[in-house]
């Protein structure tokens, strides 16, 4: 996952950098997951949210895919 430059969303692309979709933060404590192309299968039944924290929404991601979430920093960050 990469944070978009708002600092409100975060991009998912698999480990061969295709788009799964995004997650949002509508406000504090509501995180929610939004599927893209193929994630849509692979992901079918997932809980969407929202979620209470970025980490719960990555853990119902990771229950799905059964692998790890990796933050991959935005191109400003050192």
């Amino acid at each position: 996952m990469t944070p978009t430059d708002d600092g409100t969303a975060w991009t998912l692309t698999d480990l061969l950098g295709r788009p799964m979709g995004r997650i949002t933060e509508a406000s504090a404590q509501q995180f929610t997951i939004h599927l893209d192309g193929h994630a849509r299968e692979i992901m079918a039944g997932i809980e969407q949210g929202p979620f209470a924290s970025l980490d719960a929404a990555l853990a119902e991601i990771e229950k799905h895919t059964r692998g790890v979430c990796r933050h991959h920093p935005s191109e400003d960050q050192p």
